[in-house]
């Protein structure tokens, strides 16, 4: 039997978060030691995935299959294609920078409604969501992809709960009820999701008799699967509402400010750039491979909400006054994006979607990790109390305003590519929406630039006044996020060779060709 290569990179993690929770209270630094080394050594295994992982080769691969519930049809099946294997390699890339970024985050205080800030449990929490954050990646077995996508809500609520941001204005009484309210929100926000998503399940079971991926796509190419066609319609809204959520779309989207305005900074960008991914890879893997019908169907109603999302995400950015909100609202622009590639239902826009996913997380945890770095020397959020600071801190300024460049998709950098090409794909089956989704750019641009400009520009603050600049462990966080973003910008190829044949499968999933251009003849 080979090496279970999917299952060690979940495990790891996982056995990880064990071990550190197990640290003695006493030794804080060896908890945090590590989990940083179980991070590192995760993300060799996620590496070697992706260097065994053939783009050419069949759709899903480093495949497991065992029994597991047999009586319910229930098997432990894993398989990566190349969407999942990038982003199985973005999440364990991003870890290791979130654990170094949280290094003091879960240090003792001294205020009375937080004298116990158990440091190991921080870093457990985090390891706990990255194995399942991967499993959820890896499923092959709908009701196993199930259940790691709700579990994974019970470490996020302690994360965001438990260890919130320091430098909430108000009191701590204040603080630990806006973070208490942040936790339960987006508890009860997934978790109906997830019951309703659970209901399609059992649904689905009933119509296929099983959970597996490839056996259902296999029974319905063949013939022996017959879905009613309203079936395939209830089935199909099921899945996705519990997606939509965890995307998140408009107008299922309002957990998100609070989650993140309320969290650290690492726990932030775990949230955004790793937890909700699951939402939108899910909506190519499951919603369009299991009910490629009612996705068409679904699509024109759909491509309006990543509209609605788009525009309204971006125009609450513009308006925000607190800076990790505003990263937030962005944040609901920038998914909108996503599912607006996906669901164009052209090559294109799902390479474009896949390579979003892949770069917005780069980018965002490079802003939002910057910014993190910027709270933590002010004590506060809001964008007011900033004024000066590339003055006093160039560094991180210039680190500040890359991450920003990168969120406004400028070429050269990373995340144009992906939204380029979701614009094209977009505009090549639905020119309105097209055109409709680039004042989204506009209004990025807007938003970035004037929280650089009120933030970093101007006269020297005098609370900023002796701001210092970035230590050696920030650097060591952001840079190789930076040059990833300069790299993929200028060379990304690699990503769109490892994307684009799992890409065709989908398309044919949904029985779906790119569009003809249309060109006029010659007079």
């Amino acid at each position: 039997m080979s090496f279970p290569l999917l299952t060690a990179t979940a495990a790891l993690p996982a056995v990880g978060a064990i071990a550190t929770a197990a640290v003695p209270a006493a030794r804080r630094s060896a908890a945090k030691w590590l989990a940083l080394l179980v991070s590192l050594a995760t993300l060799a295994l996620a590496v070697t995935v992706l260097v065994r992982f053939d783009p050419d080769g069949d759709r899903y691969q480093l495949t497991e299959s065992r029994a597991w519930i047999a009586d319910f049809g229930v098997r432990y099946e894993l398989g990566v294609d190349g969407i999942g294997v990038a982003l199985i390699g973005l999440t364990a890339l991003l870890i290791p920078f979130i654990i170094l970024a949280g290094w003091h985050d879960a240090d003792p205080l001294e205020t009375k409604s937080s004298r116990w800030r158990p440091t190991q449990g921080f870093f457990a929490l985090i390891l706990a969501v990255e194995a399942m954050v991967i499993i959820s990646f890896e499923a092959t077995d709908v009701f196993l992809f199930y259940i790691f996508f709700e579990a994974m809500l019970i470490p996020m609520y302690f994360l965001i709960g438990g260890f919130g941001d320091r430098a909430h204005a108000g009191s701590d009484e204040n603080a630990s009820a806006q973070r208490s309210y942040a936790a339960v929100k987006f508890l009860l926000y997934n978790l109906v999701g997830g019951l309703i998503m659970l209901a399609a399940v059992i649904g689905l079971y009933v119509v296929a008799g099983n959970f597996s991926l490839q056996e259902i796509a296999e029974a319905r190419a063949n013939g022996t699967l017959d879905m009613a066609t309203s079936t395939e319609r209830w089935l199909f809204l099921g899945f996705f509402f519990a997606f939509a959520v965890k995307a998140p779309l408009w107008p299922l989207h309002t957990w998100l400010p609070n989650a993140m305005g309320e969290s650290t900074a690492p726990v932030a960008v775990l949230i955004t750039a790793v937890v909700d991914k699951v939402g939108t890879f899910a909506m190519l893997r499951f919603c369009l491979g299991l009910f490629p019908e009612a996705s068409k169907w679904a699509t024109p109603v759909i491509v309006v909400l990543a509209l609605i999302s788009i525009i309204y995400g971006a125009l609450l950015a513009v308006g925000q006054r607190d800076i990790k909100r505003l990263v937030a609202y962005a944040s609901i622009s920038h998914f909108g994006f996503i599912v607006l590639g996906i669901f164009a239902m052209t090559s294109q826009g799902q390479s474009g979607a896949t390579l979003y996913m892949v770069n917005h997380g780069i980018s965002t945890a490079a802003l939002m990790l910057v910014a993190g770095f910027l709270i933590s020397r002010r004590g506060s959020r809001l964008i007011a109390d900033y004024g000066g600071v590339q003055k006093v801190a160039p560094v991180l300024a210039g680190t500040f305003l890359i991450g920003g460049l990168a969120t406004l998709s400028l070429p050269g950098l990373a995340p144009f590519v992906s939204e380029f090409l979701v614009l094209v794909g977009a505009f090549a089956r639905y020119p309105v929406a097209g055109i409709v989704a680039t004042l989204g750019i506009v209004l990025a641009a807007l938003y970035t630039l004037v929280l650089y400009q009120r933030t970093m520009t101007g006269p020297v603050k005098p609370e900023v006044s002796a701001m210092p600049d970035l230590r050696v462990r920030e650097l060591v966080v952001v840079a190789p996020l930076i040059a990833l973003l300069i790299g993929l910008g200028v060379y990304p190829k690699p990503l769109t060779e490892l994307v684009n044949p799992a890409v065709k499968h989908t398309m044919s999933d949904v029985q779906q060709k790119d569009p003809e251009p249309e060109v006029e003849a010659a007079k």
